[in-house]
């Protein structure tokens, strides 16, 4: 079992930035891919961005292409997500999500292809 906790989210108006983590516990971090997702209200879960088990490749949603930046601290067994130039359409609350990875150079960007999440964290933009 690997074990998600997400921190960093909050309030903050737009143009500004959050730092998102996600702390993992359990497993071999350094075998895991790791996703972000939001759910803003109403609307359903949609990928953010991802990156591999290596951390050397990632994928963005293209709203999110240029201001996001997803990056992993194996050391740490954290995962981070850096936002800036933040808009109210980022308004929502955001998932960190991991699955073991048969490739460390692979990363995925469906809701399925994940085994475990964390409990999520809100995040709210103000115009």
């Amino acid at each position: 079992q690997v074990q998600l906790v997400e921190s960093g989210g909050g309030l903050v108006q737009a143009g500004g930035s959050l730092r998102l983590s996600c702390a993992a516990s359990g497993r071999t971090f350094s075998r895991y891919a790791m996703g972000w997702f939001r759910q803003a209200p109403g609307k359903e879960r949609e990928f953010v961005a991802a990156i591999s088990a290596s951390g050397g490749s990632t994928n963005y949603v293209d709203s999110v292409k240029g201001r996001f930046t997803i990056s992993v601290d194996n050391a740490k067994n954290t995962v981070f997500l850096q936002m800036n130039s933040l808009k109210p359409e980022d308004t929502g609350v955001y998932y960190c999500a991991s699955r073991w990875a048969t490739s460390s150079g692979l990363y995925f960007v469906t809701e399925n292809s994940y085994n475990y999440w964390g409990q999520g964290t809100q995040v709210t933009v103000s115009s």
